[in-house]
């Protein structure tokens, strides 16, 4: 777990809705939905799991949360999502099967069904719905309500659907199409919200069929009204209009502004898009600018609709967009955009703490390590290293932090020069003196704190270094380390005693970072060098061939094996004189 999701599961909300984890490279590799966010999510970092769980946590490096207002909209948006994005670890970790519609067939009879594929063929279809339960429990009370034929083929005679009043049996009567196209238009009315009113009326039924003491069809309405409640939960996450609009919301704090953008397509959304970015003007004003960059893009689909805030001025918005423009003053719209407003709301604050947590990090860190120390707070740290093995092709390195954050082109390498052998405390001499010499000569910025990456041998080399030959009086420390070679101890003051730090604490987080990235820089130009001297000692002796040329091969082969299977004509396509080709060749023969 990184550090990132760490500060962010410190963030999650106590609030229902979906999380998108990510991988390496930005993709989404699983959707999952949650009735409180910050359980869920922080329940994969934490505790033990299966392998098939074990493997999806390993890829992840970060994630993103959609807040909903319920569970059941947090269910249906995690659907829309898997639909949409086709994360592969929901494909492997979930049944391999879409999520079941009902369809009105288009048929001069037409009747319900329950599908998984949805197709061109001028059908009617709602859904998705969560599972077939779901789907069946709607289906059977639609069946029951409404007369549409229940069978796959007509059959010679009339059944028993007929007989109980719930098919208008085109098998043996006379379709008549306005009839059922009647009955499809009450379907649809009901799917798409207008239930509440068939509740109404079923109700009116029950009161009736109950003061008419006939309690068996009254239990019947009853039971139906219960199954209307049950099955028919409006949510927002998915909308029976089958309208695509694009939503937006923002929030604004701090000197920066966030858009969020929902993506309803067919009714459902489908995705979430966040835009984070500094405004220089009035927020309402840099709105407007996002509105119309965002939609010319001629890439970028155009929907029916676009929902937008109560705070944007709705004439300036319809003069740059071609389509139409609603500010919604209630119902399921405007909860919609509130719900954006939501969201954006939320990215930006957490933004902003995981800022500040970075912050702690570093600039915060940096002032407690020097109340440690008891120094002024260390805005430019100095570390430095030695690499060698056995004494060979010894090197040095030196890295940059300042407010606690790696400087990369202040990194500086040394190639010892005036040691021979295993010396580690004569080249950290020779290193100090070569770097903070030049520091004096060119009037280069002191560090605040020098940091060796050794013990008291090495600091006082250091210090000796510093005071008697040029006069410099830096704060040096030590960074000792453990026999799992990492970091143990600080060392500092004129006894180089052991400074108290805490383990878990930014100061110390800091200086693990520190003395991890000089030994790394370190090392890597150990293996450079040793890996030159290797490749040039191999190709010595060879007449005509001098240090420039050595170069070349090394550039244009990589590699000592690649120069050994060289053709001559190769070698010559290369820059390499013909004579100079053959003696490599007669070289490496006599060397076999």
């Amino acid at each position: 777990m990184n550090e990132r999701i760490k500060n962010k599961l410190t963030l999650l909300p106590d609030q229902p809705g979906c999380y998108l984890m990510k991988d390496r490279q930005g993709t989404i590799i699983y959707i999952g939905k949650a009735k409180i966010l910050k359980n869920r999510v922080r329940s994969y970092f934490t505790g033990s799991h299966d392998t098939k769980t074990e493997r999806l946590v390993s890829e992840i490096v970060d994630f993103e949360y959609i807040v909903t207002e319920s569970n059941t909209e947090a269910l249906l948006l995690e659907i829309n999502l898997i639909q949409k994005n086709m994360p592969k670890y929901n494909i492997m970790l979930k049944d391999d099967k879409s999520y079941p519609f009902i369809k009105i067939t288009n048929e001069k009879a037409p009747r319900l069904m329950i599908t998984r594929k949805v197709l061109k063929d001028k059908a009617h279809y709602f859904g998705p719905y969560p599972n077939v339960r779901a789907a069946n429990e709607t289906k059977r009370l639609l069946d029951r309500i409404y007369p549409l034929r229940k069978c796959k083929n007509l059959p010679n005679d009339v059944c028993l659907y007929y007989h109980m009043g719930q098919c208008l049996g085109p098998c043996i009567n006379p379709i008549v199409e306005e009839q059922y196209k009647q009955v499809v238009e009450e379907v649809k009315r009901f799917l798409n919200g207008g239930y509440t009113d068939v509740q109404q009326q079923i109700e009116a039924k029950m009161n009736q069929a109950a003061e008419s003491l006939n309690f068996e069809q009254a239990a019947e309405y009853r039971d139906q009204i219960e199954a209307i409640q049950t099955v028919m939960t409006k949510q927002k996450m998915t909308n029976a209009d089958f309208i695509d609009r694009d939503v937006f919301g923002y929030a604004v704090d701090k000197g920066w502004m966030c858009v969020q953008v929902f993506f309803v397509r067919q009714g459902k959304l489908i995705e979430r898009r966040t835009f984070d970015f500094p405004f220089y003007n009035e927020a309402e004003l840099d709105f407007l600018t996002f509105i119309a960059q965002f939609y010319q893009k001629t890439e970028h689909f155009i929907p029916n609709e676009i929902l937008i805030p109560q705070s944007i001025e709705l004439e300036q918005v319809k003069a740059i967009v071609t389509t139409k423009v609603l500010q919604p003053q209630r119902g399921e719209k405007k909860k919609l955009v509130e719900l954006a407003n939501k969201n954006a709301q939320i990215y930006l604050t957490e933004q902003f703490d995981l800022i500040e947590r970075k912050e702690e990090r570093t600039v915060g860190a940096i002032e407690k390590l020097g109340q440690a120390l008891g120094i002024a707070t260390p805005i430019r740290i100095e570390a430095f290293d030695n690499s060698n093995i056995m004494g060979t092709n010894p090197v040095s390195a030196m890295v940059v932090y300042i407010d606690g954050k790696p400087m990369k082109k202040e990194y500086r390498k040394f190639k010892i020069q005036t040691v021979n052998g295993p010396d580690d405390y004569a080249s950290m001499r020779e290193v100090i003196y070569r770097r903070y010499s030049r520091v004096i000569k060119e009037n280069l910025p002191l560090p605040d704190l020098i940091l060796i990456d050794g013990g008291k041998g090495q600091v006082n080399v250091a210090q000796d270094v510093l005071l008697n030959q040029l006069g410099l009086d830096v704060p040096i420390a030590g960074l000792a380390k453990n026999d799992k070679h990492k970091t143990s101890e600080l060392l500092y003051g004129d006894d180089l005693s052991v400074v108290p730090l805490k383990r878990n604490s930014p100061e110390f987080f800091l200086l693990q970072c520190i003395q991890d990235e000089v030994h790394r820089f370190a090392i890597t130009f150990h293996r450079a060098t040793r890996s030159k001297t290797s490749f040039a000692s191999q190709l010595d002796g060879i007449s005509g061939l001098g240090p420039k040329r050595k170069q070349r091969l090394l550039k244009e082969f990589r590699s000592i094996k690649a120069i050994k299977e060289a053709t001559l004509t190769e070698l010559q396509e290369k820059g390499i004189p013909q004579a100079v080709a053959q003696s490599i060749i007669a070289h490496f023969k006599e060397t076999q």
